[in-house]
C-alpha cells in the first residue's frame, strides 16, 4: 500500500522541469533532470574522446618513434664519422672523438627544439678539429703541441680557414634538412594539441539541453530503450559539434601539408642522408687542409709563433692509453626502419583520418547514438516512425536553420586552434620559413591552458558538482611524447574511416557506467511506477 501511494504521488506533470517537459505524466523530478544533464554531457564528451583516441595514439606513437629514430641516427652518424677518422686519419682519430661527440649532441639538441645556431655549432666543431689536424697532419713533430699553443691554433681557425668552404656547406645541409625534421616533429605536437583541445571542449548550454532532451528525456516517460531518430540525432550532434566541423578544412590541409613536407625531404633535405654523409664532408675538409699544409703552417707560425711542444715521453703514454680507450666502431646502417619509411607508413595511416572533424557528428550518430533505418525512434517529443523536420549540414553557417540547437557563433577556443593550424600549414608548405629554432609558438604546451575552455556553465547541468573543473582542465595538459592514449589501436576500413571500438573505447564507456548505474538506481522506482499503472 505504501509503495502504491508513493507511486501515485511521484508521478506528476513535471511543471518544475526545464527541458524534459511532457504532456504526459512524468516520473522525473528536477533533481533527476539535473543528474541526467550531467550524464548527457559526460556521455557526449566520452564519445568524442573515444572517437579521437585512435588518431591521437597514432600521432603520439609516431612522435615518440621519430624521437627514438633521431637518437639512433645520431649514434649511427657519430660512429660512422669516428670509423672513417680511424680508417683515414688514425693518428688523430682518438682525440677527435670528443669534438665529434659534441657535434652530434648539438645537432640532436637542435632537432629536438633547442635554439642553437647551426653555423656556430658546426664552426665550433671545425675550430676544435684544426689543432688536431695541425698537430698530426700539417706540422707533425716528435711530440704534441702544448695546450696553450693548441688554443692559439684553434683561435686562428676562422682567419686561416683551413677547411675552405667545408664548414659552411655542412652547416647549410644540416640547417636545411634539420629544419624539415624539426618542423615535422613540432607539427605533430600541434596535431596532438588540436585533438586534446577538442577532446576537452566545453559544450554550450544550448547543446547540453539538446543532448539531455535527445538521450534522457524519454526515460522520464519510461521509454528507457528508445533511441533518437537519425535525422534528429544529426541535427543535435551537428549543432553541438558545429565549431569542431570548422576545423575540417584546416585539418585536411594539415595532412596534405605534412605529405608535401615529407615529399620534399630527400637529397639535401633528407636528414638521414645528410647526417650519415658527414664523414664524407669531414674527410674532404681534412684532405683540403692537408693539401694546403705549407700555406696553413706559415699562417699559423705568423699568428702563433713556432710550435710549442710537450716532452716526448708523456705523449707516447697519452697516445697509447687514448687509442686503447676508443675502439674502432664498424659502419652500421639500419635498413628497413629508415626515417623515410617511417614517414611514409605514418602518413599512409594519417591519411585515413583526414576527414575526422568533418564527419565526427555523423559518425557518432551512425555508430553509437541513433536508431537504425525503419525502426521507431524518439524525435524529441514522442516515439515516431520517422523524423520529419529539416536536417541541416555541418559547420557554423548551416546551423542558422537548425530546429534542435541554436548556435550563436564559432567557439573562441576552436578559432584559436584553427589559427595555429593555419600557421603551421604555412610553415609546412614552405610559404613562411621560420628562423632556425623559432618554432616554439606552435609547440604543445607553449601557452597557458587555464581558462581556455569554452561554453557557459550553470547549475542546470551540475557543473559545480561534476567532479572538479580544475582537475578536468589539467587533463588536457599531456606530455608531448605520451598523450593520454594507450593501447595499440588497430585501424580498419569502416564507412567513415574511423577506428572501431577498442580497449580505450571500452575504458571510456566504463567510466560512464558508474554514472549510468547511479542514474538507474534513481530510475528504478520510476520504471516500477510506470509498470504499475
Amino acid at each position: 500500500m505504501f509503495s502504491n501511494k508513493k507511486s501515485q504521488t511521484a508521478l506528476g506533470s513535471g511543471s518544475d522541469l526545464q527541458v524534459c517537459m511532457s504532456k504526459n505524466l512524468t516520473c522525473c523530478t528536477k533533481k533527476m533532470e539535473e543528474k541526467y544533464q550531467v550524464a548527457a554531457r559526460r556521455d557526449a564528451q566520452n564519445l568524442v574522446q573515444t572517437s579521437s583516441s585512435g588518431l591521437k595514439f597514432l600521432i603520439s606513437r609516431n612522435v615518440a618513434a621519430f624521437h627514438d629514430a633521431f637518437e639512433v641516427l645520431m649514434r649511427q652518424a657519430e660512429n660512422h664519422t669516428n670509423a672513417v677518422l680511424q680508417e683515414s686519419y688514425r693518428v688523430m682519430a682518438d682525440q677527435a672523438a670528443g669534438p665529434v661527440r659534441e657535434l652530434f649532441t648539438d645537432i640532436s639538441l637542435f632537432l629536438l627544439g633547442s635554439e642553437l645556431n647551426v653555423d656556430d655549432l658546426v664552426q665550433r666543431f671545425f675550430d676544435a678539429l684544426f689543432p688536431l689536424v695541425y698537430n698530426h697532419l700539417i706540422d707533425p713533430g716528435l711530440s704534441d703541441i702544448t695546450p696553450g699553443y693548441a688554443e692559439c691554433v684553434r683561435s686562428s681557425s676562422r682567419d686561416v680557414r683551413p677547411f675552405g668552404g667545408g664548414p659552411s656547406l655542412l652547416a647549410e645541409q644540416i640547417s636545411r634538412s634539420g629544419v624539415s625534421g624539426k618542423l615535422l616533429l613540432q607539427a605533430l605536437h600541434l596535431g596532438i594539441e588540436v585533438i586534446n583541445t577538442t577532446d576537452h571542449l566545453q559544450l554550450s548550454r544550448e547543446c547540453r539541453r539538446a543532448l539531455l532532451k535527445m538521450h534522457y528525456c524519454p526515460h522520464c516517460q519510461g521509454l528507457t530503450q528508445s533511441q533518437p531518430c537519425m535525422g534528429y540525432c544529426l541535427n543535435v550532434m551537428r549543432g553541438c559539434l558545429a565549431s569542431m566541423a570548422e576545423i575540417d578544412a584546416h585539418w585536411r590541409e594539415f595532412v596534405r601539408s605534412l605529405e608535401g613536407l615529407s615529399a620534399r625531404m630527400h637529397g639535401p633535405q633528407d636528414l638521414e642522408q645528410v647526417l650519415l654523409g658527414v664523414h664524407t664532408q669531414l674527410h674532404d675538409a681534412v684532405g683540403q687542409a692537408q693539401k694546403n699544409g705549407p700555406r696553413l703552417s706559415a699562417q699559423v707560425h705568423k699568428l702563433c709563433g713556432p710550435p710549442s711542444r710537450r716532452p716526448a715521453q708523456s705523449v707516447s703514454i697519452q697516445r697509447s692509453s687514448s687509442r686503447a680507450s676508443v675502439p674502432l666502431k664498424a659502419f652500421v646502417r639500419v635498413s628497413g626502419d629508415s626515417l623515410a619509411t617511417m614517414r611514409r607508413d605514418f602518413l599512409s595511416s594519417l591519411r585515413l583520418h583526414r576527414t575526422f572533424y568533418g564527419g565526427l557528428a555523423d559518425q557518432l550518430c551512425v555508430s553509437d547514438l541513433a536508431s537504425g533505418d525503419g525502426l521507431s525512434c524518439w524525435n524529441g517529443t514522442n516515439i515516431v516512425k520517422s523524423y520529419t523536420l529539416r536536417v541541416v549540414g555541418n559547420g557554423i553557417k548551416a546551423q542558422s536553420v537548425n530546429p534542435e540547437v541554436k548556435v550563436k557563433e564559432a567557439d573562441p577556443v576552436i578559432n584559436q586552434i584553427i589559427d595555429k593550424l593555419k600557421h603551421v600549414n604555412q610553415l609546412l608548405q614552405g610559404k613562411s620559413i621560420p628562423k632556425l629554432g623559432s618554432l616554439d609558438q606552435i609547440e604543445t604546451g607553449s601557452g597557458d591552458t587555464e581558462g581556455r575552455y569554452s561554453g557557459d556553465c550553470d547549475d542546470e547541468d551540475g557543473c559545480s558538482a561534476s567532479g572538479g573543473g580544475e582537475n578536468k582542465r589539467k587533463v588536457s595538459r599531456v606530455s608531448k611524447l605520451s598523450p593520454d592514449a594507450t593501447g595499440d589501436h588497430k585501424h580498419h576500413h569502416h564507412h567513415h574511416h574511423y577506428p572501431p571500438a577498442d580497449e580505450s573505447e571500452v575504458k571510456g564507456r566504463s567510466r560512464s557506467l558508474g554514472l549510468a548505474g547511479a542514474i538507474w538506481i534513481l530510475m528504478l522506482p520510476c520504471v516500477h511506477m510506470l509498470l504499475a499503472l
